[in-house]
């Protein structure tokens, strides 16, 4: 008997990477969207800064871009409005937040509900907002990190699809940290999409499971001792 033919692939997700400066986790996005078996399509950069170096580098690797600049609207509405039809005008259906740095209003997080997510330097909900590596120094955690979720109206609101934790070294200042928490950004913000792109991160509530996460590893520990 013939093997059965396989089922249809699942059509990849358009989605768009919104950015103010220079657009590193947005680079690790479109390095991870290269593969042929990644689930989603980086189809949009966008930019409130017609000076972001990440413009360049979406163009560099053939993705459209497009600026929208805040400072030629009255206010945030028409603002968003505008990002909005950017979004529709290249059909896009999900969208991915990378260092942009407006925050967007309830009317905008509504409408993309359950279809935006962000990264951020830290383990939510601790240290929402800016300088989290300061803060997390300040604070004296032995563990600081970076999160993806799901955006709700709210700085650094929703539910969370992946995190990663890196040890808090006795040397560290603020730079050293953060070198350190991006690099794990890097990771993550792939895998998130990968995870939501595969129908694999289900919105549950305001928490996230995840179809298949398989076995948890070991804890870790630190100082180890």
């Amino acid at each position: 008997m013939a093997d059965a033919a396989p089922g249809p692939q699942r059509p990849k997700l358009r989605v768009a990477v919104l950015i103010s400066g220079g657009g590193s986790n947005m680079a690790a996005l479109l390095g991870a969207a290269a593969a042929a078996d990644f689930p989603a399509e980086i189809a949009l950069v966008l930019s409130n800064r017609a000076d972001a170096g990440g413009l360049a580098k979406a163009a560099a690797a053939g993705v459209a871009t497009a600026v929208v600049d805040h400072r030629a609207f009255p206010d945030r509405d028409s603002f968003d409005a505008a990002i909005d039809a950017e979004l529709a005008r290249h059909g896009i259906e999900f969208v991915c937040l990378a260092g942009f740095m407006r925050l967007l209003t309830e009317g905008f997080t509504d409408r993309w509900r359950d279809r935006m997510i962000n990264v951020h330097p830290s383990l939510l909900p601790l240290f929402k907002g800016l300088h989290t590596h300061q803060r997390a120094l300040d604070a004296g955690v032995r563990f600081h990190g970076c999160t993806v979720h799901f955006v709700r109206f709210g700085m650094d609101e929703g539910p969370i699809i992946v995190q990663a934790a890196v040890p808090v070294l006795a040397g560290d200042d603020a730079d050293s940290l953060a070198a350190r928490v991006l690099a794990m950004e890097h990771k993550i913000y792939p895998l998130a999409l990968r995870l939501v792109g595969e129908g694999r991160a289900v919105v549950d509530g305001e928490r996230v499971r995840i179809e298949g996460e398989g076995a948890a590893p070991g804890g870790m520990l630190w100082p180890a001792g």
